[in-house]
């Protein structure tokens, strides 16, 4: 089955949609306390927790979409049901998370988001759509047709000179607490000058969909989850959306080994066999590669 370019814009309408129904229902439990429970999953507390709100929230999406699966006979794939596996089978799938960041959601800090994608069996994103909830920016891109925020046509080349702006070092909060920390970050500061950034600055913060979004926000920057063996590192869900606005902006999603992201892995929804990279252009991102070679020992 093949998708128009029409097909493609309607269907990011939908998903966009939803986004935002399910966005209005997270902002209204905001600062509320809720039920938290844990799930099997990776093996970090992040990973573990969801609470009614990822529920609800997963719920107003599907709704919204399962149209959709029925009229363009496309799979659905999210974070809170269980993997069917139609995502292999089919030529399209739909890839949702309903809240990313759900522990930075319980602590009423900022860093959580809605996420949904719609991948190709071969693993490529079409459309990509984020919503912030807490600062209401909408994020979205469809291939071939451009990427947007706020509904605005988004270019990242002209907010991305590097000339006396640091390189900015989006990470996972905890991550300077790694043993190999000291040495990366004494080798970030070369690749910054190098690439005639005044230093690094460093954001540390929660979900995976907005540390992507916050690479983009800052130019120059990258965020990186490296391999592991563990079944950790994130799912398809956390990189699949921000992986569409990415590559529409001609930034950098891929693996750390220069790769694209394998975004309908078969054997499982983790995203730890390559891990993962992003960065705001190619040469930066080659020279990350490069560093994450020398530096991290798994």
């Amino acid at each position: 089955m093949k998708l128009s370019p029409d097909d493609l814009a309607y269907l990011s309408e939908c998903a966009i949609a939803a986004a935002k129904q399910a966005g209005q229902l997270i902002e209204s439990y905001a600062n509320r306390t809720v039920s938290v429970r844990h799930k099997s999953g990776g093996d970090s507390h992040a990973s573990q927790v969801v609470t009614e709100v990822d529920l609800l929230s997963e719920e107003i999406i599907v709704k919204t979409l399962r149209p959709t699966c029925e009229r363009y006979d496309l799979a659905l794939l999210t974070e809170e049901s269980e993997d069917d596996k139609a995502r292999l089978h089919k030529d399209f799938f739909w890839c949702v998370d309903p809240i990313d960041g759900t522990l930075a959601f319980i602590e009423s800090t900022p860093g959580y988001a809605v996420s949904i994608a719609l991948v190709s069996r071969s693993g490529k994103p079409l459309i990509g759509v984020v919503y912030d909830p807490v600062t209401h920016t909408l994020y979205s891109a469809v291939r071939g047709q451009g990427a947007f925020r706020n509904g605005q046509a988004w270019d990242l080349t002209s907010s991305s000179a590097k000339t006396s702006r640091p390189l900015s070092f989006v990470c996972d909060r905890g991550f300077v607490e790694h043993e190999y920390y000291p040495v990366l970050n004494e080798a970030l500061t070369l690749v910054a000058t190098r690439h005639g950034c005044t230093g690094v600055k460093m954001i540390e913060s929660n979900g995976a969909v907005m540390n992507a979004c916050r690479v983009l926000e800052t130019p120059p920057a990258v965020y990186f989850k490296c391999p592991k063996l563990q079944q950790r590192g994130g799912s398809l869900w956390d990189f699949a959306a921000t992986a569409a606005i990415f590559d529409e902006l001609g930034a950098v999603a891929g693996d750390i080994y220069g790769q694209p992201l394998d975004l309908n892995r078969a054997d499982s929804t983790f995203m730890n066999h390559r891990g993962v990279l992003f960065a705001t252009d190619k040469s930066l991102a080659t020279d990350i590669q490069q560093l994450l070679e020398l530096c991290i020992k798994e």
